[in-house]
């Protein structure tokens, strides 16, 4: 009998351990791909994904500071910063595509279990580059808070694609040029790559987010833009913040128009 997308997504999530939730994410992904998966949801996807013992999750007013960007210690906390923004967005794909493929189509499970390998390969290449700076996903405490948009928009696919692509990976598009020059001018050539690579795969990831949207939008016979606002407006607790990568975001899918209000 062929295994449920659901099943394979759920057991996905629920895995602890970094490299094991790398592994399992892109074997879901390949046999999505492959037809080895039927498109069933069949089991609930769960509140809280698993968890590494480490690092410790903190609150945002409790995170200790980062210190210069260009000491030994910055580059450490810098990278492990990203390593566990790329951890949770492994999560927050997987969560995208188990909990709200039934309702889509097989299209939104595809483009969302092609993020998570996505956001699996990026992890790992970072953790990689991490240990070659001594240092090791977990040796710091972590954000905690990064989950949270996705628990609050678990209910409506609308505004988990208005808030986690439209919102919060979208500001990536803003502040990675800016992390790529310091990273390029510190003489790190390797971390430039690396950065360079995510932000491309990030464009592409919002415009799925954008995309789909608008798909959600057309179905509700909402206007798109005024849907997006209000979503915005009641799940995001933050603001959106300026400056604006325009060029990226107009690549991918988002018009300055439809953001500048809220800015």
């Amino acid at each position: 009998m062929t295994r449920s997308v659901a099943a394979a997504i759920r057991e996905a999530l629920l895995e602890c351990d970094p490299r094991a939730k790398v592994m399992a994410t892109r074997k879901v992904a390949r046999d999505w791909r492959l037809g080895r998966l039927s498109f069933d949801f069949d089991v609930d996807m769960p509140d809280v994904p698993g968890r590494p013992d480490a690092p410790e999750l903190l609150p945002p007013s409790r995170m200790p500071k980062r210190g210069k960007g260009g000491s030994e210690r910055g580059r450490i906390a810098l990278w492990h910063a990203l390593a566990h923004i790329e951890f949770v967005a492994i999560d927050l794909a997987l969560d995208m595509a188990g909990r709200f493929g039934g309702e889509m189509n097989k299209a939104f499970v595809s483009d969302f279990l092609s993020v998570a390998a996505d956001e699996a390969l990026h992890f790992a290449v970072i953790e990689r580059h991490l240990r070659g700076l001594g240092s090791h996903y977990g040796a710091l405490p972590a954000h905690e808070g990064l989950w949270e948009a996705a628990h609050k928009t678990r209910q409506d696919v609308g505004a988990r694609l208005a808030v986690v692509p439209m919102v919060l990976e979208a500001r990536g598009l803003d502040v990675t040029p800016a992390t790529l020059d310091r990273v390029r001018a510190s003489g790190d050539g390797r971390g430039a790559r690396i950065l360079q690579r995510i932000l491309d795969d990030e464009i592409r990831h919002v415009r799925f987010g954008a995309t789909h949207f608008a798909a959600v939008a057309k179905r509700l016979n909402e206007d798109h833009d005024s849907l997006w606002k209000t979503l915005v407006s009641r799940h995001f607790g933050g603001a959106v913040k300026p400056p604006f990568n325009d060029s990226a975001r107009l690549a991918a899918g988002l018009s300055r128009d439809l953001y500048a209000d809220l800015a």
